[in-house]
């Protein structure tokens, strides 16, 4: 059997990011041969991910993440078996290289990005080698991204929500773009504004806006204005730009941002929360 030293289990450590021992067992198995090592790992990875196929991955962390020129943001959702995984800092680790990629290469979509290349072989390959490490089940679930004049992330404390906004200028204070970024944490708008509204989600508050009004005694002919009134009130409650600003109620999300520059608004926004 091959002599295998504490340099080459320190080698194929920083490659894999397995455990010592497993280090060790897979140089031992290949009788020295790093390559087949690493495909040792690999493969065994890929048996523990098969025996947790079944297995729920509700935890995890979402992070989100803007490119060196403020122009394109990513987020992304990596999903853990358990809490206790989720603040691993391996795991963390791992959830922030793929984050890095999805900035730098800007793939469309979730299933682009998990074939990007990450540490010789695809990142989706890398996750299920990770789960071999880990020994819990691991999934990149959400992906999504902006581009923008400048886009701002918002991360709260955690990891388990995250927001990216992008807006239609850039060279505006920091703080304007953080506030919007947290106003989208803190009050879930459904869109930027009332025309971003699906027409089933307009159709579907009228309704509930004339039930609410029918079961109130109203007269059936006031019921659609009814309605309207109480559209107007989701429109203002529940869309970015119309929304009371969190830290000054007097003036909507649009007055504050017009108040630094006429032309400046939002053009998209992207949210997501981990049971919370």
């Amino acid at each position: 059997m091959a002599a295998i030293s504490a340099a080459d289990v320190a080698k194929l450590r920083r490659v894999t990011l397995a455990g010592m021992m497993d280090c060790k067992k897979a140089l031992e198995e290949s009788e020295g041969d790093f390559d087949k090592a690493i495909e040792i790992i690999r493969k065994k990875g890929q048996a523990v991910a098969n025996k947790r196929a079944d297995k729920e991955a509700s935890e995890g962390v979402v992070l989100s993440k803007v490119s060196s020129d403020g122009k394109i943001g990513a987020m992304i959702v990596l999903n853990s078996e358990t809490d206790f995984v989720a603040k691993n800092a391996e795991f963390m680790a791992l959830a922030n290289k793929i984050l890095d990629i999805a900035v730098t290469k800007n793939p469309a979509n979730l299933e682009e990005l998990k074939s990007l290349p990450m540490d010789g072989g695809k990142i989706g390959d890398k996750i299920v080698e990770y789960v071999g490490i880990i020994g819990e089940k691991l999934e990149l679930s959400y992906f999504e991204k902006i581009e923008a004049a400048h886009v701002q992330s918002y991360i709260h404390p955690g990891n388990r929500l995250a927001t990216m906004v992008g807006f239609t200028k850039s060279g505006i204070d920091e703080q304007v773009y953080k506030d919007v970024a947290m106003q989208i944490a803190a009050m879930n708008p459904v869109a930027v504004d009332k025309d971003f509204v699906s027409e089933a989600v307009v159709a579907q508050e009228i309704e509930i806006g004339k039930e609410q009004a029918r079961l109130d005694g109203k007269p059936e002919e006031m019921l659609e204005k009814i309605a309207l009134g109480k559209l107007a009130k989701f429109f203002k409650e529940s869309t970015l730009l119309n929304q009371e600003f969190v830290k000054d109620n007097k003036i909507s999300i649009r007055q504050y941002l017009q108040s630094f520059n006429k032309d400046l608004t939002v053009t998209d926004f992207k949210r997501f929360t981990l049971n919370l």
